[in-house]
């Protein structure tokens, strides 16, 4: 009787998982939350016009949905990653409203990006491409791809984002002022790169497509 039970239990539970799936992000809902909250930062379609504004036009909507919720403070707790301007963005927003942001920027059209000195495009495409063992530092493709794609729920497209910002995103990694890399991964890859090798891999990312 007690295997019979714990086998209709088993039946009940699997059957209400069923009948309640995830509900899909609403692209409809995901723009007008950011006409609101992030276009003038951010751009309508996720084509920022100001370097040090991330494009979002094309990210991947797990790692907009992760960067969102790391700048939330939430029950007393510091956020992950720490910017009091999109702290205060984010603040408002619910779990539903992320996932909606996030699959209406992903889904838009990523305008090409360019390098701020071409001439430092061949270091930039052997560290990408190979890295430096003898540095310790990885081929970035490893992880973002050869094209600069991102692998979904994992690493963030890098294609075609303003050189500032990644530049600036590799410096705050190195010091530790941006640490919400899961195990420490590009804090401790960042900090084996000089300025030269950054900017480098930075204008790279840029003219990639």
């Amino acid at each position: 009787m007690i295997r019979v039970l714990a086998f209709l239990a088993l039946v009940v539970g699997n059957h209400a998982v069923a009948a309640e799936p995830a509900s899909r992000p609403d692209t409809d809902k995901g723009r007008s939350t950011a006409t609101q909250v992030c276009a003038a930062c951010h751009g309508a379609d996720g084509n920022s016009l100001v370097p040090v504004n991330p494009k979002l036009a094309g990210q991947i909507p797990d790692y907009l949905v992760k960067q969102m919720a790391n700048f939330k403070a939430a029950q007393g707790k510091q956020a992950e990653r720490s910017n009091p301007i999109m702290g205060g963005m984010v603040a408002g927003l619910s779990a539903d409203d992320m996932r909606n942001i996030a699959a209406y920027y992903g889904g838009q059209q990523a305008k090409p990006g360019a390098a701020r000195n071409k001439s430092t495009l061949p270091l930039g495409q052997k560290l990408w491409r190979a890295g430096d063992a003898p540095k310790g530092i990885p081929a970035c493709a490893g992880c973002h791809g050869a094209n600069g794609a991102g692998v979904p729920a994992q690493y963030p497209r890098l294609a075609g984002q303003f050189a500032d910002y990644t530049d600036a995103q590799l410096k705050a990694f190195r010091t530790g002022a941006r640490a919400n890399d899961a195990n420490k991964v590009m804090r401790g890859i960042a900090a084996r790169m000089s300025d030269a090798e950054i900017a480098a891999v930075a204008d790279y990312a840029a003219e990639l497509r």
